[in-house]
């Protein structure tokens, strides 16, 4: 059974429709990632979202998704993280607002939390140590309430 809080659902407008243009040329190959992308409610490596395609019958080369990713993730049109063996996953973003992500390392179901409290910590670490902030990344991840369910059943 699914726990509604525990998932993250689209409420934006999918990327397809709100998105910026993906590099000079819009085209068909780019199109199938994007809709993709706009399926997604959990993180997905590229190798993932390629299998998507070629599923749904999309020819579509893996370094085309490589590289179409990589454009969406640099336009800021994407999330990304990196998972612990260092992988790139992807994400349409569900908010065009900065945010941060739990993410279960068991099934991949991602809430996007508040970037709020997080920014205030960085700003104010930063400053205490003489740095002046350029950026930052925070994601937390463990398991979720329906995999720590499934593993103490």
């Amino acid at each position: 059974m699914s726990n509604p809080s525990a998932e993250s659902t689209h409420q934006e407008a999918p990327l397809r429709t709100r998105g910026p243009k993906i590099g000079q040329r819009n085209t068909r190959q780019r199109r199938a990632v994007v809709e993709v992308l706009d399926t997604l409610t959990t993180f997905c490596s590229a190798q993932d979202i390629h299998q998507q395609l070629t599923d749904r019958g999309h020819r579509v080369g893996l370094t085309t998704v490589y590289r179409t990713l990589q454009q969406l993730a640099s336009m800021g049109a994407i999330d990304t993280l990196h998972d612990k063996s260092g992988e790139t996953l992807y994400r349409s973003c569900i908010t065009e607002d900065h945010h941060h992500h739990l993410v279960c390392t068991n099934c991949r179901t991602t809430v996007e939390i508040d970037g709020g409290p997080v920014e205030a910590w960085a700003e104010d670490t930063a400053s205490r140590f003489g740095f002046q902030k350029s950026g930052h990344t925070a994601e937390i991840f463990g398991l979720c309430s329906n995999c720590r369910t499934d593993r103490n059943a």
